[in-house]
């Protein structure tokens, strides 16, 4: 009998390693947590080291069993520099909500330049992306103009380090080239005019590879085994899903909360979300969809926690109180910006309506309220463009909140499906990694479902206000630094 599918999710805040079997049980190996830094105001980063030992790890803990393929997903955007001659990491990964390059995109745009990246990758002008955060590298980092000159840079993001160092192979997949905004979705290929705005010099970049089929082999304990998928997280999360169709979707609600859904055989239209690539099998087209994100989530929900709004979760499961945006209290997650469909990453989180009345459980409320009202703006955006059959799955730490589920639903106006198990990511890794080799693995039980119920009148326009008031906000503190 053929062994298990090992899938390695190295996600943002740790990384683990699932074993998937054909039958379709998946168990838990191992999960470390890696350390989050924030050495400046906006910046944040991870030791490039230890999240390749932490993968190492997962390679061993596989090593009793045998295994018949490795999968890897990864962060996205999150990317790094490192010397090709010795694999040393050039300074730290600079994580996906890093906006240290904010100032740079703003000029780019003001220069001009943001037709030409939207009209050739689709995505707006963002310090998201990992392209503006590459060029910061090769000019700020000393070392980094170094090994340029001696030919030895590499960048990339974090899948093509950890695809060096474990295969000898410097290679990204197709779809994590498609958030770097240098990857052009009609050639599906770098962009020498996107380098060269950004200041990546195209020879320091990765090959660009599927996301499955033979992409090399990675040692598991004293065995040599192939290397068969590797995606970003949010796209493997799709797939694990089950989601292959026009029209399906998923809305994983981590760190921060992302609408995936699934268009076709061509890039679509954006209208604020992002069309990128979803996956391309080895030796097939690539399949195309829309992405949006609300960059904090998760995030938000932790923040309050540090901050004293509550302390354990079951307190924000229920409450016994009406809704609080329809009792004139709102919260906009945007603790690190806006994200789709705004764009504004200037923009800073906001309570609107707080009175002297106003109690840690309401702010809370308010807060599980706002990021659901955040998604539902993302799946609104992505429905005008290709319309969503319910209904959604739904996975991530969120997913566990009754509160947040139903006011999600509500505000999306579909069922949810919330997934049965936590491993809908590695789930979908394991099936790309497990049907390159032929092995099919079976798909997910279905999970609870949530029905949605009409949002409370004018609880939609109430929220897109205080979103507005926030943009605005930015806007004019953004006119005052000038």
């Amino acid at each position: 009998m053929t062994g298990p599918v090992l899938a390695i999710d190295q996600g943002t805040t740790s990384t683990r390693a699932v074993l998937a079997y054909a039958d379709g049980r998946t168990v838990p190996l191992l999960s470390r947590e890696h350390r989050q830094s924030y050495p400046r105001p906006g910046w944040v980063e991870h030791d490039a080291d230890e999240l390749l030992a932490d993968i190492a790890a997962c390679l061993d803990a596989a090593a009793a069993y045998d295994v018949a393929a490795v999968g890897l997903d990864n962060q996205g955007e999150s990317c790094l520099a490192w010397d090709a001659e010795t694999g040393r990491p050039v300074g730290p990964v600079i994580v996906w909500q890093d906006d240290r390059t904010s100032a740079v995109t703003e000029r780019l745009r003001g220069e001009g330049a943001e037709p030409l990246v939207t009209g050739r990758t689709g995505l707006p002008l963002d310090p998201y992306f990992s392209a503006s955060k590459l060029g910061w590298i090769v000019r700020e980092v000393p070392e980094a103009r170094r090994l340029a000159r001696a030919g030895r840079l590499r960048l990339g993001t974090t899948d093509a380090y950890f695809r060096d160092r474990l295969t000898g192979r410097f290679e990204t997949d197709v779809a994590t080239a498609s958030r770097t905004s240098l990857m052009a979705l009609d050639t599906l290929a770098w962009d020498a005019d996107l380098a060269a705005l950004f200041g990546v010099p195209l020879a320091a970049l990765p090959a660009i590879g599927p996301t499955s089929g033979e992409l090399g082999h990675v040692r598991c304990g004293a065995r040599t085994v192939p290397f068969t998928a590797s995606i970003v997280d949010q796209q493997a999360a799709l797939y694990g899903h089950g989601c292959t169709r026009p029209g399906e979707a998923k809305i994983t609600c981590g760190t921060g909360a992302f609408v995936l859904a699934v268009t076709g055989a061509r890039p679509p239209a954006g209208s604020g979300a992002l069309p990128t690539v979803l996956w391309q099998r080895a030796g097939e087209a690539a399949v195309f969809g829309l992405d949006g994100g609300v960059y904090a989530a998760a995030a938000a929900v932790n923040w309050a926690r540090r901050i004293g709004l509550f302390a354990e979760f079951a307190e924000i499961d229920r409450f016994d109180t009406p809704r609080a945006i329809t009792r004139g209290l709102a919260f906009v997650p945007a603790l690190s910006g806006l994200a789709a469909p705004h764009w504004e990453r200037g923009a800073r989180g906001s309570f609107v309506g707080l009175s002297l009345e106003t109690s840690r459980s309401d702010m809370m409320q308010a807060l599980l309220e706002g990021v659901a009202l955040r998604i539902a703006e993302v799946t609104r955006a992505i429905a005008a463009v290709t319309a969503l059959s319910g209904p959604l799955p739904v996975d991530g730490g969120l997913s566990a909140n009754p509160y947040f589920t139903q006011m999600l639903a509500d505000a999306v106006g579909l069922d949810l499906n919330i997934a049965a198990m936590p491993d809908v990511t590695a789930r979908g890794t394991a099936r790309l990694a497990a049907e390159a080799i032929g092995m099919a693995v079976a798909p997910p039980a279905p999970g609870g479902r949530v029905t949605a119920a009409p949002l409370p009148a004018g609880a939609a326009t109430r929220f897109a206000a205080a979103v507005s008031a926030t943009r605005r906000l930015a806007d004019s503190w953004h006119d005052t630094d000038r």
